[in-house]
């Protein structure tokens, strides 16, 4: 349709060095895949299409040129292309752990692994070595409290090393490990851990954010009175002191499980390549969050794949992404590991007590991939910040980004306030996947406003409401061939039902992943928002991020977000308006933003109401939560809120007039 084709001809921000390309790992692997006699290839479109036209080969390729340390290798690499029921690498044997950890095994022990930074202690630096000397310690402490094969570990815990270590521990004996950040209030914590059971629960006592400090130790007390599987709480100190645990039952000090285990080494238990190492969640603002089983081997082949040859890293690279431990992005930071690199961990608010610390980071230890969400970039821009000015960032070579679009207008901002040659990597997947679908390549020019390309190994589509694989127009993003980090199973789930009714429902046999996207002729991508958030008025269908991209770069405008509210027989746009300091919202803003819409999107896409609000919900992962202003709007009760990191706004949102709100309300239930 007319309002979902976009000019595909976008301009060229970023086009890579003939020695970036030819210093890139994707380039070395081009050349090995010629001498090992795949074939040859004279471009990443090629390269793609045999990706996915020789699925087991290209596989097969990644597990022999990442250098997966097995200790047996498969019998084959793939028994079905059918969905759902492929299964990868079958007759495999292998360990998460040992192979994240290669490089204090087999490479340099000295090396720097960590670099822990966070508001409310000294900075922590430890090598592959000691790294690894930890992770044998908490792997015998677990033992020693009765933690086998299969049982789970639970963490609410900040973005320091001691997750890293715990998830370490539990995978090397075959554990699995599942996280949360600390701010989840009781509910939520109970909604997603409930479910899976763990024996072992790992806490902080509690954490800084933004120069305050929360305390969290009753909120542990509060989940294992409610999680009767928890008989171990170990506890990790919010600031430099071993935490004060006052002969709490079953509850010890991180510092004392180490010294428990001093001495022991991790075991490295070789297990299937299915193994679940990961349980994540969704994000469960319409209902109680999906139990998401994530694979050893799924997981460690696409983060290979990705962090090697779409990233770009290398073993003296300094790899630095802005998460918190309840996002997925976490899980891919960590897997950093198995590049050699040395990983930058940053616990505490990225805008205190200015937007520029992350950036002195940066400049301070020599960051050269800098990931962060779309949301902080667009705050920097807001705020005229000038990293490139202010700071030395000559290493810095790759910018990630992810979370939500990024808006043509932050492309603009990177390329002239941060630097002009930096490659600019939108990367877009999620939580189903822990990876992405769509993303970066270093052999490759960006283009304003659009992500670069399919990964590798990924046979994504848009498809129309036909089934039929659109190019230059928006449909579902959807992926027709398997891909080895595909979730191993949801957690009670016994026959499978919620987990096809989740992806393979909506087309038979094909994966649809519920984001909105348009695939240009020349390879690139733009998301327009969830497709289950897509605005229906008129029978027209418009993904949310097509009218962001218009009005968010508008001075006035340091947030919106938009839904449909039903009105008689058809709908209604709403928008809602976060304004930057020293802006007002009047007739003339409103008029400007209409006529902005009318110009550059269409008629269809001019909202019908506007109305300033103090801010919008978010996820804690950065998401604003379109789903559920557009069931508030419609009067209906929004369940669980305590997923959202604001869920005050929706309080204040039900209180808007204007809005006409049906009775109903914001809900409540897990707050």
């Amino acid at each position: 349709m007319e309002e979902n084709v976009v000019d595909s001809e976008a301009p060229v921000m970023y086009r890579p060095s003939e020695q970036a390309v030819s210093s890139s790992i994707m380039f070395d692997y081009m050349r090995w895949l010629e001498r090992q006699g795949y074939g040859s290839f004279d471009d990443y479109a090629a390269l793609h299409r045999w990706s996915v036209d020789a699925l087991e080969d290209f596989w097969r390729s990644i597990w022999d040129y990442t250098g997966v340390r097995a200790e047996r290798g498969p019998d084959r690499v793939l028994d079905t292309r059918e969905m759902p029921g492929a299964h990868w690498f079958q007759g495999a044997r292998l360990n998460f752990a040992e192979n994240l950890l290669r490089e204090a095994i087999d490479g340099d022990p000295g090396r720097t692994a960590v670099v822990g930074v966070s508001e409310s202690r000294a900075e922590v630096r430890l090598s592959y070595g000691e790294l690894l000397t930890q992770v044998g310690a908490m792997e015998a402490y677990l033992r020693s409290v009765g933690v086998q094969p299969g049982d789970r570990v639970a963490g609410i815990v900040a973005n320091t090393h001691e997750p890293i270590v715990a998830m370490l521990a539990c995978t090397s004996m075959g554990a699995i490990w599942s996280s949360a950040s600390p701010d989840f209030g009781v509910g939520g914590l109970v909604d997603r851990f409930a479910q899976i059971e763990p024996r072992v629960l790992i806490t902080v006592d509690g954490y800084r954010y933004g120069g305050k400090d929360f305390e969290r130790i009753d909120h542990a007390a509060a989940v294992c009175e409610r999680i009767p599987s928890i008989e171990t709480v170990i506890v990790t100190a919010n600031g430099d002191q071993t935490p004060e645990l006052n002969s709490r039952d079953g509850f010890v000090s991180w510092d004392a499980a180490l010294a428990a285990g001093r001495g022991a080494q991790p075991s490295f238990v070789a297990l299937d390549f299915e193994q679940p190492v990961y349980i994540l969640f969704s994000s469960g603002t319409t209902g109680v969050p999906k139990c998401i089983v994530h694979g050893a081997g799924g997981a460690l082949m696409q983060h290979s794949k990705e962090l090697l040859l779409h990233a770009d890293i290398h073993r003296d690279d300094v790899f630095f992404y802005f998460t918190t431990c309840g996002w997925m992005m976490w899980n891919w930071l960590v897997s950093g590991l198995l590049t050699g690199a040395t990983l930058v961990l940053y616990d505490g608010n990225p805008g205190h007590p200015d937007l520029d610390v992350l950036w002195a980071l940066a400049e301070r230890e020599g960051i050269t991939h800098f990931g962060t969400s779309a949301k902080f970039l667009a705050g920097c821009r807001n705020a005229d910040l000038a990293p490139g000015r202010d700071h030395d960032l000559s290493a810095l070579r790759v910018l990630l980004s992810t979370g939500s679009p990024l808006l043509p207008p932050d492309f603009d901002w990177v390329y002239e306030a941060v630097r002009s040659d930096v490659l600019l990597g939108s990367i877009s997947g999620g939580t189903d996947l822990v990876s992405s679908f769509v993303g970066c390549c270093p052999l490759l020019p960006v283009r304003r406003g659009e992500i670069q390309c399919r990964l590798l190994g990924i046979d994504a589509h848009a498809f129309n409401d036909e089934g039929e694989a659109v190019i230059d127009e928006c449909g579902e993003l959807v992926c027709t061939q398997p891909v080895p980090s595909m979730p191993v199973k949801f957690w009670n789930d016994p026959d499978g039902s919620r987990y096809r009714a989740a992806y393979f429902d909506t087309f038979a046999g094909v994966w649809a992943h519920g984001d909105y996207i348009l695939f240009t002729a020349e390879g690139g991508a733009i998301i327009y928002g969830r497709s289950d958030a897509t605005l229906n008025v008129g029978g027209i269908r418009i993904g949310t991020a097509e009218i962001y991209r218009q009005v968010e770069p508008l001075e006035a405008i340091a947030d919106a977000m938009v839904v449909a509210q039903p009105r008689g027989e058809d709908s209604r746009i709403v928008m809602l308006v976060v304004l930057n300091p020293g802006h007002e919202f009047d007739d003339t803003l409103a008029a400007t933003i209409r006529r902005r819409l009318r110009e550059h999107a269409s008629p269809r896409h001019v909202p019908g109401l506007i109305v300033p609000v103090a801010a919008l919900p978010y996820t804690r992962s950065g998401k604003k939560v379109e789903v559920a202003v557009a069931k508030l709007l419609r009067g209906a009760t929004v369940d669980n809120t305590g997923a959202i990191a604001n869920p005050e706004s929706l309080t204040d949102i039900a209180a808007i007039e204007a809005l006409e709100i049906p009775a109903g309300g914001p809900g409540g239930a897990g707050a």
